[in-house]
């Protein structure tokens, strides 16, 4: 399975056309962005959300939609230990 993960764009990379750093749940990571310029020019994608995937920025997001995204990734993983450890056997 693959996810998109809503990440907030909040600066570009220096010297690195079409690059920008992202806050993906608190990790800040490098990156494209070239798929979501839509004709604007890179430093509008500031401050914008948009899903990333293996590195790429594939589409925006409004903020509510990332921030909807968000809970629903967060009650997932505070159910992980439950979901992982199976039925219990006692």
């Amino acid at each position: 399975m693959c996810l998109g993960i809503p990440a907030r764009i909040l600066s570009l990379v220096p010297g690195c056309p079409g690059q920008a750093l992202a806050d993906c749940g608190g990790v800040q990571r490098q990156v494209d962005i070239s798929c979501v310029l839509e004709g604007e020019p890179p430093e509008a994608l500031i401050d914008r959300w948009v899903v990333v995937h293996v590195g790429f920025a594939l589409a925006r997001l409004r903020e509510e939609e990332a921030q909807a995204s968000l809970a629903v990734l967060a009650q997932l993983q505070a159910q992980l230990p439950d979901l992982l450890s199976g039925p219990s056997h006692d």
